[in-house]
């Protein structure tokens, strides 16, 4: 089971919460940075868990700075939401677009994930098998506001 739509059609409080790392160049250019287990071929973004006493916007960063070793701020409220199905577990997760303030050569989780900075169409097409790309469009929407 596999779905997505804005986080207020959600019947269910997120579980878990991930975010899309953006950069803007001088020159205009927007990169979005996926990330992906080394044993992996799928591309994907940060996420993770929410825990007690936490918030889905910290998380979000959280497991930005854990699994890609970026640092950064929530652009605005979730985009949306997406949910899938792990154990016979349904998770509800919302995803933030991430401004990425600082990138560290070395993270948490570098021994066994890696990084990728894209543009926005090769993260589109990286992430067609994603749950969360159907909230991609609302990326450069969010995006086009700034």
């Amino acid at each position: 089971m596999t779905s997505s739509s804005d986080s207020h059609e959600k019947g269910a409080d997120p579980t878990q919460a991930a975010a899309f790392p953006v950069r803007r160049h001088d020159d205009g250019i927007v990169q979005v940075c996926l990330i992906r287990r080394k044993d992996s071929t799928q591309w994907g973004i940060p996420k993770g868990n929410i825990e007690p006493g936490d918030d889905a916007r910290r998380t979000a960063l959280r497991e930005a700075d854990e699994e890609a070793g970026l640092e950064g701020r929530a652009l605005g409220e979730s985009i949306g939401a997406y949910e899938y199905e792990k154990n016979s577990l349904v998770h509800t997760v919302a995803v933030f677009v991430m401004e990425v303030l600082e990138e560290r050569a070395e993270w948490p989780e570098m021994a066994w994930r890696e990084r990728r900075w894209c543009t926005m169409d090769e993260a589109g097409a990286l992430l067609q098998e994603h749950r969360a790309w159907p909230l991609f469009d609302r990326v450069r929407r969010s995006l086009s506001t700034r």
